[in-house]
C-alpha cells in the first residue's frame, strides 16, 4: 500500500512519525508525500491548544478528500485526549492513542483485509500509559546531518496551563541500551549531530524502578546517564539537548553537564514567565532566582553559551508589572532566541478555570512587545559573538544565496559565502562536515562567517 503521513506538533511527534514510516517500509509498504494519492493517510496529532485540535480535524478531512476510498488513521495526543470526538469524524477509520503508535502497521493491514465500515479504536486509559513503547531503531532522518533520538515519555510536572501530562501519561524512560544502539546506527550512517528529545527530557531515568543496567557510572543520574554513554562512543559527532526543564534541574546539575566535550554549549531552557507570582500560578516549581542560577552557571562556563526559551504572555492574572518582569528577564539573560506564545485557554487544565483572563487585545500588544524585545536581545547576543571562532556543522548549500549554511555549537545560524573564495574549497566536500569559522558580521537571521584560514 501507499502510505502518507502528516505530523502536527512537537519534535517528539516528528520522531515518532519517522519510526512509524520505518515500520511500514519494513512491511513492504511505500511512503509517499502527504499530498499524493495514497491508500492510507496517517495523521499524527497535537492537542497542546484548542487550535491544534482544530488543525488536526482540518487535516483529517483534507486527506480523505484526496482519496475518498483511503483508510484514514488518526493517532497522537488529540486522539488520546478526545477519542470519541475523533471517532465521530466521518473520514476516520482507525484511532490510536499515544502509546499505540507501534501497532499502526498491524491495525492498518487488518483493517484493509476486513474492509469493515466501523471505526477501529485502540486508546489506552491514562492509568495504562505507564510502559515505554519501544518503536524500534530509526536508521535515517530527512536530514542526513542531524537526527533526533527520543529517550523519554510522559511528564509529572502538571503545569497549570498544560494538557500534555494527561495525553502522554506517566514518566517512563527508554532503555539505555536502546538509546545507544540507535545513536551508533545513526553515527555509522554519517549523522554528525545527535539531538536528545522527549516529552520532558530532564525527567529521563528519574522514575521509580528505572533500570540502570548497562550504565557505565552508577553515581550519575538523569539525562547525564545518556550523555555520559554517548560521550564514550567513537565517531565524529556532537550532542545537543532539545530542552531541559528548570522544574527538574538546577544550577548545580547543569555544572555537572559542562564537563562533556561533545555536548553543545546551547540549551533550550523554558522559563514561561519572568514573574514569580505567575510562575507560582503556573505551578512551575521554581522562581526567577533559581532560573538565573542555571543561567549564571552556563554563562560562567562560556559567555557565548546559547540559551533559547519560551515565554507565555497573558496568563490569567498577569498584570503589567508581571509582564515587565518577563521583559526584564529577557534583557538580563541575553537569550539567543525567545519564542513568544499568547496564553490559550485549554479546557481540562487548572488555568482554564482561573480568574483574571487577559483580554485578547492586551495579549496581542504584550506579544508584539515581547517579540520586539526578544529580537533586540538576540541581535545583541549575535553581536557579542562577532570576531570569535566557533565550529559550524555545514548542513546545506543555498544556491540562490551562494552560501553554505549550518549552525554553530551555540546555535547561531551561520552563513559562509562561496563566491569570494569559490576556488579555494569544494562546496560538496564541505557538506555534512564540521568547520571552524570566524563570525564576522550580522547577516539575515544569523551571522556571516569566514572559514578559518581563508583571507578576507
Amino acid at each position: 500500500m501507499k502510505i502518507a503521513f502528516h505530523t502536527l506538533g512537537c519534535k517528539v511527534n516528528q520522531y515518532e512519525t519517522e519510526a512509524m514510516k520505518e515500520k511500514f517500509k519494513k512491511n513492504n509498504h511505500e511512503i509517499v508525500n502527504e499530498n499524493d494519492f495514497a491508500d492510507v493517510y496517517i495523521i499524527n496529532t497535537c492537542t497542546v491548544t484548542s487550535l491544534a485540535d482544530r488543525k488536526s480535524r482540518q487535516y483529517i478531512r483534507r486527506m480523505k478528500k484526496i482519496n475518498p476510498e483511503s483508510i484514514v488513521a488518526v493517532t497522537g495526543c488529540y486522539a488520546q485526549m478526545s477519542p470519541e470526538e475523533v471517532s465521530a469524524i466521518e473520514a476516520v477509520d482507525i484511532v490510536t492513542g499515544t502509546n499505540q503508535k507501534n501497532r499502526l502497521v498491524e491495525l492498518v493491514e487488518n483493517y484493509k483485509k476486513t474492509s469493515e465500515a466501523h471505526t477501529e479504536r485502540v486508546v489506552d486509559e491514562y492509568e495504562q500509559l505507564c510502559e515505554y513503547e519501544e518503536t524500534g531503531i530509526i536508521t535515517s532522518m530527512e536530514s542526513r546531518t542531524r537526527a533526533y533520538i527520543k529517550l523519554q515519555e510522559g511528564c509529572n510536572r502538571f503545569c497549570s496551563y498544560c494538557i500534555i501530562p494527561y495525553a502522554r501519561g506517566q514518566v517512563r524512560s527508554r532503555a539505555v541500551s536502546e538509546v545507544i544502539k540507535e545513536a551508533k546506527s545513526l553515527i555509522e550512517r554519517g549523522v554528525k549531530e545527535i539531538i536528545l528529545t522527549g516529552i520532558n527530557t530532564a525527567l529521563y531515568g528519574t522514575e521509580e524502578g528505572f533500570n540502570k543496567e548497562n550504565v557505565t557510572d552508577n553515581d550519575i543520574w538523569g539525562i547525564e546517564i545518556i550523555i555520559n554513554e554517548l560521550e564514550r562512543l567513537e565517531g565524529d559527532f556532537r550532542i545537543r539537548l532539545s530542552s531541559l526543564e528548570p522544574t527538574v534541574i538546577n544550577g548545580e546539575y547543569v555544572e555537572r553537564l559542562l564537563k562533556y566535550k561533545r555536548l553543545c554549549p546551547h540549551l533550550h531552557l523554558s522559563i514561561q514567565s519572568g514573574s514569580n507570582k505567575i510562575l507560582k500560578d503556573m505551578n512551575r516549581k521554581y522562581d526567577r532566582e533559581e532560573y538565573l542560577d542555571i543561567v549564571h552557571a552556563l554563562k560562567g562556563y562560556d559567555s557565548g553559551y546559547g540559551i533559547t526559551t519560551d515565554i507565555i504572555v497573558g496568563f490569567p492574572g498577569e498584570t503589567e508589572e508581571n509582564f515587565k518582569d518577563s521583559l526584564n528577564i529577557i534583557r538580563e539573560v541575553q537569550f539567543c532566541k525567545v519564542h513568544a506564545f499568547k496564553y490559550s485557554k485549554r479546557e481540562g487544565t487548572k488555568a482554564a478555570s482561573m480568574k483574571g483572563h487577559v483580554a485578547p487585545e492586551v495579549k496581542n500588544r504584550r506579544s508584539e512587545e515581547l517579540i520586539a524585545t526578544g529580537n533586540k536581545v538576540s541581535e545583541q547576543f549575535f553581536k557579542s559573538n562577532l570576531n570569535t571562532y566557533r565550529t559550524v556543522l555545514i548542513e546545506e548549500y543555498i544556491e540562490e544565496m551562494d552560501c553554505l549554511a549550518g549552525y554553530t555549537e551555540n546555535y547561531i545560524k551561520a552563513y559562509i559565502k562561496c563566491n569570494a573564495d569559490s576556488g579555494s574549497y569544494d562546496k560538496e566536500l564541505l557538506l555534512n562536515t564540521f568547520a571552524e569559522v570566524k563570525l564576522t558580521e550580522l547577516y539575515r537571521d544569523g551571522i556571516l562567517c569566514q572559514l578559518k584560514g581563508q583571507s578576507q
